[in-house]
């Protein structure tokens, strides 16, 4: 699996945790729309720089631990960005 597919995954895992479970879902919603973006945004950087992090400790093949890596890990950052976004805008919102 590329890199990208993987943080693309995360990045619509990490919608639908927000959009669906009871827990995260509730504490979501509470949030202005900034902050909401501020969370994601966030939580996708992390995801990405444990990708990193990972490849840097020789525990994931997917990423170089050099320049070209960390151009790579920014364009994962970029893939996962919008696969959250689309999936965040067109998963059903349940009715209040």
């Amino acid at each position: 699996m590329t890199p990208e597919n993987l943080s693309s995954i995360f990045g619509v895992v990490l919608s639908l945790i927000f959009s669906y479970l009871p827990g995260a879902k509730g504490w979501y919603e509470s949030l202005t729309t900034d902050y909401k973006r501020v969370v994601m945004l966030f939580g996708l950087a992390l995801i990405t720089a444990a990708a990193y992090g990972l490849a840097c400790a020789g525990q994931y093949g997917g990423l170089t631990c050099d320049q070209p890596g960390l151009a790579s890990a920014v364009q994962i950052f970029i893939a996962a960005l919008i696969a959250n976004q689309a999936t965040y805008l067109i998963s059903p919102k349940p009715a209040k």
